[in-house]
């Protein structure tokens, strides 16, 4: 498998920081690039840290990656207001996708949410589907997009509305089954998991969209292990035909005598 390199924005957050950890302990990865406004408490010999205001990125504070991981995402209430919501959910992944293309980033990796929709009457929805909309029409090379229910996990900080509603989802989330089953809540290190996965071994379409159940059922996806030969193969000249390739001993191979120098 080809060695990759990764860049990651958003990694202090509750998805971004479990992402950095699976792409740094990942055989498959051999450099991770942060941009984060502030430093990470996690090292890694893989990892490097750019800290920078998003406000001043720069094409050239890119590194030449393969992948690259936008896990940006915020409140209104934590942002402060509308304005500042869209500036980190939506402005910052268009504007990052944007010099992933020119810098010939091959895939761009990004964090949605379930209901995203351009047209939705939902605020939230509405912001999260124009980005989409505005992702997609970048043509960028490769796309996937990752649209989680309602992500559980150990936040740094406090949501109210997120606390309590990952505690009506744990009472909920076993009656929701079949079609229904995409709207279970999901942890934040399966999301962070299954795209990394995803990034590594998902298909060849230009644009990917992952619904919160197809998130939760990726697995680790292991190389094909050699199957052992038999026993009664290995030690049977007739069925050990096609198991190995037997040297053709029926031509006679003569010697020649060397020429001699002039």
């Amino acid at each position: 498998m080809e060695k990759r390199s990764a860049i990651v924005i958003g990694a202090t957050g509750l998805t971004g920081s479990h992402l950095v950890k699976w792409l740094c302990e990942s055989e498959a990865y051999i450099a991770v690039h942060v941009i984060a406004r502030k430093a990470l408490s996690y090292e890694h010999p893989k990892l490097d840290v750019l800290v920078k205001d998003f406000d001043t990125i720069e094409e050239n504070d890119l590194e030449v990656a393969h992948d690259f991981f936008c896990c940006l995402g915020t409140t209104i209430k934590t942002a402060g207001s509308k304005e500042a919501f869209e500036k980190v959910d939506l402005t910052y992944p268009v504007q990052l996708a944007c010099m992933a293309k020119n810098k010939g980033v091959s895939h761009f990796v990004v964090i949605s949410a379930m209901g995203a929709n351009p047209n939705s009457t939902v605020y939230y929805n509405r912001v999260k589907g124009e980005m989409e909309k505005q992702l997609i029409d970048l043509k960028l090379k490769k796309l996937s997009i990752f649209r989680p229910s309602l992500l559980t996990g150990d936040r740094k900080e406090f949501r109210l509305g997120e606390r309590i509603g990952e505690s009506i989802m744990q009472i909920v989330n076993p009656l929701l089954v079949g079609p229904l089953k995409k709207y279970r809540s999901i942890e934040s290190q399966q999301v962070a998991f299954a795209m990394m996965q995803k990034a590594l071994s998902g298909n060849n379409k230009p644009v990917s969209i992952y619904q919160s159940d197809e998130i939760a059922a990726v697995k680790e996806v292991l190389p094909k292990e050699e199957k052992p030969i038999p026993r009664d193969q290995l030690f049977n000249w007739e069925k050990r035909e096609g198991v190995f390739v037997e040297e053709d001993l029926t031509t006679e191979v003569v010697d020649k005598p060397l020429k001699k120098e002039e």
